[in-house]
């Protein structure tokens, strides 16, 4: 059964995609944490971090995320976050990384 992601991906649930390659697709989150948080999710469903296959569109998600912070203006600094597993806050079964910024982010998080 396809993911919430895979269904964004495939333009099934609308969303407000600001990236895109044949690798991953990124859109906003519709609950934000910071004034931008997009989330980049790989094409290949994989359930987590936990999951990860050795090679596939996963490997893209870091690249991505250094792009979508250029064009988002986030010269002075953001944060990319991957959570794996509910206790980890993960809510959808499918790769993906939070990527936060627009404001001073405090540590530690959550």
């Amino acid at each position: 059964m396809a993911t919430l992601f895979t269904k964004i991906i495939n333009r099934e649930i609308p969303a407000e995609i600001v990236y895109e390659d044949e690798h991953v697709v990124a859109f906003r989150d519709i609950d934000p944490k910071a004034p931008v948080h997009i989330l980049i999710v790989p094409r290949q469903e994989v359930s987590g971090l936990a999951a990860l296959p050795e090679l596939g569109d996963h490997t893209r998600i870091l690249n991505a995320a250094k792009t979508i912070a250029e064009q988002e203006g986030l010269s002075g600094g953001y944060r990319l976050v991957i959570n794996q597993g509910p206790d980890a806050g993960q809510s959808v079964d499918h790769l993906h990384a939070h990527l936060l910024g627009g404001r001073t982010l405090t540590w530690p998080p959550g």
